[in-house]
């Protein structure tokens, strides 16, 4: 038995539970909703529910749902015998009802629809969720007004918002959110469904103007477009929802008035044309603007629509708000990070009698910038520099990182008359104390011309993977010599250097680990794979050998960016048996 020594009370210990229940998952349901544990006591609540019973939190928190709550309808307890949500509490399952009624702290009854189902509370232990609201649309005579379709039960209507939730939020793609919202909406509310947009410069689009017809939805080309600006002051619908200032319901005789603006005129014309005959129309406006307006129609569906259905109207086009407001966010941040790229990448220098090909593939799902790179620079003793590499990441802070690992690297290579493997230790030094580089991989190669016209490739590899080197009659050999660790580690080991003379007509390929990993494939089924590919594409010119190469062997599943660097030596290079013996990564070719 608890003794003087306990101070937490048992309401105090459910109320610390509730804080745990998922709060807000609740605070975000627009129905009142509470959540029972095992033995049928409410652990948390959200504030409609407070509202709808009339009770705080804390008189409802730790106490029995069915002794506080269940009433019949002369007011008085229920028996647990005939309560069916609590039999279905017991027996652990989800149901419904209506024509119930709960009791409210003012004394009054109130009259609710319910929902219970299983509800997951963390750590192995199940409650049960319940859902309940209480009918408030009825007239006085508690009939629908004549002509009007009655507004969808509570429960589908929660249904129809979760759904819409969880439909728009889960695309970052204007397009996409705007196929699904129609989708949502028609034919389940209307047989018309019109989206009006205000684009970042205060235009007007007509997105979309679509028409259920059965199960098919026909899009009506011809009715959209640029419309009129929006008039400052006109108390017609539309341009009252495009300005933010309300929902109104709307037919075509609120438009046979003379035009007080062109979106008036546009109105009537999309009304002629459907025979929408009554609409309902909310403005799509997110917490920083409006941008736009959502248009419902019935021509067809019977019942027009009232004021009762304007909530749910609403509450709908606040969800697309939140889902286009994102997806502009995203848009633009895309489109801000795409130039920044632009910017980053750099235009590859011309060297005589060398042909050079790069390629730059953004992360599908990122920002559009990475951490992978290329770079290709001449350098003051006439040789030219090639790099590509990968900064750990693929977004803005990557990208910043590959842009200040690309500069330092130019500055050594530039200042300092080393060996490929010198270079980038001073870089690594570097990359430790200066740069926002956690880890990075990279080879770094000097390409200079002999006297006697070959070509002479020397490098080192930073853990990355190794250049390809594809001879003109297609045989394709990495280049594996000059291996060492990757940039970032502090480890301070010498690194390697290698040296290759490459073949006349031959190809050099540097690339990033995006073109050849996959999940669930190994690196080397990669390696062969871009090694096959290439050597059947080593007759193409060379833009149509990176080309093709990416096509081919990207993997389609790939989330990662992918940089390509790729070289061609001049036909007219002196054969490799004139001279010094060519290797390839040390060993003569086959």
């Amino acid at each position: 038995m608890a003794g003087p020594e306990v101070t937490e009370s048992v309401d105090e210990r459910y109320l610390s539970r509730a804080d745990s229940a998922s709060a807000g998952a609740l605070a975000a349901i627009g129905a009142g909703a509470y959540v029972v544990d095992d033995k049928g006591c409410i652990i948390a609540v959200n504030a409609r529910a407070e509202q709808l019973l009339n009770r705080p939190a804390k008189d409802l928190v730790g106490g029995d749902a069915h002794d506080l709550l269940h009433r019949d309808a002369h007011g008085q307890p229920l028996p647990t015998s005939r309560c069916r949500m609590r039999q279905a509490f017991h027996a652990g399952r989800s149901a419904q009802s209506e024509g119930d009624w709960f009791a409210r702290g003012d004394g009054s009854l109130l009259p609710v629809s319910w929902m219970i189902t299983p509800y997951d509370l963390g750590d192995d232990e199940v409650g049960t969720l319940v859902l309940f609201h209480a009918p408030h649309h009825l007239s006085a005579t508690g009939s629908w007004p004549e002509h009007a379709a009655a507004p969808l039960p509570e429960l589908e209507r929660l249904a129809l918002l979760a759904e819409t939730t969880t439909q728009l939020t889960s695309t970052l793609d204007v397009d996409e959110a705007l196929r699904r919202l129609v989708a949502l909406v028609v034919p389940r509310l209307a047989d018309w469904v019109v989206i009006d947009l205000i684009t970042e410069r205060d235009e007007v689009w007509r997105t979309a103007v679509v028409h259920a017809e059965g199960d098919t939805l026909v899009h009506r080309e011809d009715l959209q477009g640029p419309m009129p600006p929006v008039p400052a002051e006109s108390p017609m619908p539309l341009s009252r929802a495009l300005r933010g200032v309300a929902s109104t319901l709307a037919g075509p005789q609120t438009y046979q008035r003379p035009p007080d603006s062109g979106i008036a005129l546009e109105q009537r014309r999309l009304f002629e044309a459907t025979g929408i005959r009554s609409a309902a129309i909310a403005p799509i406006r997110s917490t920083r603007e409006v941008l736009g307006a959502l248009t419902l129609g019935r021509a067809d569906r019977a019942g027009d629509f009232t004021t009762a259905d304007l909530p749910l109207i609403e509450d709908i086009a606040r969800r697309a708000a939140v889902a286009l407001d994102n997806a502009r966010l995203y848009q633009r941040q895309r489109k801000v990070a795409e130039t920044m790229q632009n910017h980053l990448l750099p235009q590859l220098p011309r060297v005589p009698g060398l042909e050079m090909v790069a390629r730059y593939m953004p992360a599908p799902d990122a920002s559009q910038v990475g951490g992978d790179w290329y770079d290709a620079f001449c350098l003051s003793d006439r040789s030219t520099a090639l790099a590509v590499g990968d900064v750990v990441g693929h977004d803005l802070e990557a990208a910043a990182g590959m842009a200040q690992v690309r500069n330092m690297l130019r500055a050594y290579a530039w200042s300092q008359k080393e060996p490929p493997s010198r270079i980038v230790d001073r870089l690594d030094e570097a990359v430790m104390h200066i740069a926002d580089v956690t880890m990075a991989t990279m080879i770094f190669a000097r390409l200079e011309e002999a006297e006697d016209g070959h070509w002479e490739l020397s490098w080192t590899n930073a853990g990355h993977p190794p250049p390809l080197l594809i001879s003109q009659d297609g045989l394709a050999h990495y280049l594996t010599d000059g291996h060492g660790i990757l940039l970032g580690t502090g480890a301070g080991r010498p690194r390697p250097d290698a040296t290759a003379l490459l073949p006349p007509g031959s190809t050099l390929l540097l690339y990033t680990d995006g073109l050849i990993e996959a999940p669930g494939h190994s690196l080397d089924e990669g390696l062969d794979r871009l090694r096959q590919h290439a050597a059947a594409l080593a007759h193409r010119p060379l833009a149509s050998f990176t080309d093709q190469l990416l096509h081919r062997v990207r993997p389609a599943e790939n989330d990662d960016d992918v940089a390509l660097l790729a070289l061609r030596i001049p036909t007219g290079a002196l054969a490799p048996g004139r001279g010094r013996q060519a290797t390839v990564g040390g060993v003569q070719p086959r």
